[in-house]
């Protein structure tokens, strides 16, 4: 069995984003840059079943600038076999990532695909969906468990009212929700044999896929300040207060 894990380069989730002062964007300069965490879990799982034996070889790929090697050599470090960067300087958006992918999967040919089930960027949580209806593979989304078994695998998903068991057949697109493990840490002598391992480097021009972005961003702000908090004395305190300040109750 063949897994394919996607790695995508972000901001990391210690830093206090700032607004660029043109409100063009957010600023990047001099920022610490990471793997999205639920694609860690992704990365993560897929380890674990190479390491499990069911199976044969990890490919992680990722989409973006050339910086993006940085983050597939995290995934390599964390146990994945090799990396597939698809290079381009475009600001790539979740149907163009999915196609990206779709074009991988149709080269690699893998049993499974296994993405975070939203960039800690973007929230759109659209890049998975959008790969299975592509491909036409089944698919679990927001998985909390996942149970390989013959030719398919049972998947735990967290929806609104709780979890929900499927089946789904194999090849299948699987996303990954923060409750399916607990990504381990590279370790130095992992991080030294990474640096062996091989990268394939290749455009969206080379898998033809087109990736001009189909929605422009007209303006970024940061949210609005909230006002302190104060401690009131007493309930009758508290009732004026939500009623002619909050306006709350009437």
């Amino acid at each position: 069995m063949k897994v394919l894990v996607a790695a995508k380069r972000v901001v990391d989730y210690n830093v206090n984003i700032r607004v660029l002062s043109d409100n063009s964007g957010v600023d990047l300069n001099n920022v610490k840059m990471s793997v999205n965490p639920f694609d860690e879990i992704a990365i993560e799982e897929a380890v674990r079943l190479k390491e499990a034996g069911t199976a044969e070889e990890v490919v992680v790929v990722s989409v973006g600038a050339s910086n993006c090697q940085e983050q597939i050599r995290t995934a390599l470090a964390l146990g994945a076999d090799r990396g597939i960067l698809v290079e381009t300087e475009e600001d790539i958006q979740p149907l163009a990532i999915a196609k990206v992918l779709k074009a991988v999967a149709d080269k690699e040919q893998p049993d499974l695909v296994i993405l975070g089930k939203q960039a800690i960027d973007g929230d759109n949580s659209q890049t998975g969906p959008m790969l299975a209806a592509l491909t036409g593979w089944s698919q679990a989304t927001f998985a909390s468990e996942v149970e390989l078994v013959n030719d398919g695998a049972k998947v735990i998903r967290e929806v609104d009212g709780g979890l929900e068991t499927i089946a789904i057949k194999l090849p299948a697109i699987i996303t990954t929700d923060l409750r399916l493990n607990e990504p381990r840490y590279a370790s130095l002598p992992n991080i030294m044999k990474a640096k062996k391992k091989p990268i394939d480097t290749m455009t969206p021009e080379d898998l033809g896929v087109e990736v001009t972005p189909r929605l422009k961003t007209l303006k970024v702000t940061p949210p609005a300040e909230r006002e302190a908090g104060i401690i009131v004395e007493t309930v009758e305190d508290l009732v004026d207060k939500l009623k002619n300040e909050a306006k709350v109750i009437s």
